[in-house]
């Protein structure tokens, strides 16, 4: 496995891999399949990195045999008062590819290059309810739960989410 930085030429793959994830997993996401589907692969252009004009420090991906299996990106804020406060969102690693150390490797070397950002202090990420699997994972990496969102999102059934809402403390 290999990681690094998403670059422009994969955005093309990122959206594969996202459009796949959004599909299978609609409980897991915020956003939804049907409208994703719908966006160019361009318009993730903005999650590559801040100059590309979004809230993105970055969006890590990591390829097995060439391929794209997991993403994670991490977003910022330059409001003054909550500079020092990162999100980490779309965190997914491919199916046939999940149970194999991929997230773990992902979140590690986020955690990494956040920690290394002076002006960084705490990171959030928020995880859908009964994801045990990424819980234990965020727990691992010393995150923990300051609350809980019930009724965060609603799916196409009709059926409500929630959503599990973690930090950890970079300087910790």
């Amino acid at each position: 496995m290999s990681l690094r930085l998403l670059v422009e030429q994969d955005l093309p793959d990122y959206k594969r891999l996202r459009d796949a994830m959004l599909a299978r997993h609609e409980s897991a996401f915020t956003s939804d399949a049907p409208t994703e589907i719908q966006r160019d692969a361009a318009s993730y252009r903005s999650r590559l990195h801040p100059q590309a004009g979004g809230r993105a420090l970055f969006t890590l991906g990591a390829w097995i045999e060439g391929e794209l299996v997991g993403a994670l990106t991490c977003e910022h804020e330059a409001r003054q008062k909550v500079r020092h406060v990162t999100h980490l969102v779309g965190m997914m690693v491919a199916d046939a590819h999940q149970g194999r150390g991929v997230g773990r490797e992902l979140l590690g070397l986020a955690l990494t290059m956040l920690r290394r950002e002076p002006v960084l202090e705490t990171v959030t990420l928020s995880v859908s309810a009964g994801n045990d699997a990424a819980m234990a994972l965020y727990r691992r990496f010393g995150f923990s739960r300051y609350g809980h969102l019930a009724r965060a999102i609603r799916l196409s059934d009709g059926r409500y989410v929630a959503k599990d809402l973690m930090s950890l403390d970079l300087r910790s």
